[in-house]
């Protein structure tokens, strides 16, 4: 039943993802201490209207948080992501085990639990999809990272991490004619128009 929680100024690097274990929670300051990710987990904090995440070492923010459907107030001033952003991301090619598991989720291979083991029963249950919508592939652990950067509020551009299947998701899409906006673009503006409708500030400076 948890609704404010107070951690700022302390020296905590990492948010336990446990914290999405608090439903009531509407106040969540972490502000002054040394955090350079958020947990996508954060996003099933439903009932979340403020979070204080300044004055800590954040570079980008997962996409998740557009999820939180009654976040009113974001503060993130003193952050590295309102000066600089991440620009090497590294991809590490998918095992063979992954390899075989996008084979069976994207050609819908048939399967039951009484064909293979359970520890690969649970590992299919793993698969995310990826978001590129011309893609229709799946990923387990091997992912590429890449930040999109999305407008708030109609004034600031935020960077978001999404995660791809494969390195040809991560370039943007080509269009039919110059005038078109990619798909990647599109997302963009859906996002933004979604942190407008619902954020009422975002505190960079």
């Amino acid at each position: 039943s948890l609704e404010f929680l107070y951690l700022g100024g302390n020296f905590i690097t990492s948010i336990p993802p446990e914290l999405a274990k608090l439903p009531c929670l509407k106040y969540l300051v972490l502000c002054d201490n040394k955090i350079q990710s958020i947990p996508p987990q954060l996003a099933q904090l439903h009932s979340l209207r403020s979070l204080s995440l300044h004055n800590n070492l954040l570079t980008y923010l997962p996409r998740e948080i557009l999820n939180l459907v009654h976040l009113e107030e974001l503060s993130l001033r003193g952050n590295p992501l309102v000066v600089r952003f991440v620009r090497d991301l590294t991809y590490n090619p998918p095992s063979l085990q992954e390899l075989a598991g996008r084979t069976i989720k994207t050609r819908n291979v048939p399967y039951a639990p009484s064909d293979l083991p359970e520890t690969l029963v649970r590992y299919l249950s793993l698969a995310s999809n990826c978001p590129n919508p011309k893609c229709g592939g799946v990923y387990f652990d091997s992912c590429v990272r890449q930040i999109k950067f999305v407008d708030f509020c109609g004034k600031y551009r935020l960077p978001l991490m999404h995660y791809l299947c494969s390195p040809e998701c991560s370039s943007p899409y080509s269009s039919a004619s110059q005038s078109s906006t990619s798909q990647s673009e599109s997302d963009s503006e859906d996002e933004a128009s979604v942190a407008a409708h619902r954020m009422q500030k975002v505190l960079l400076g």
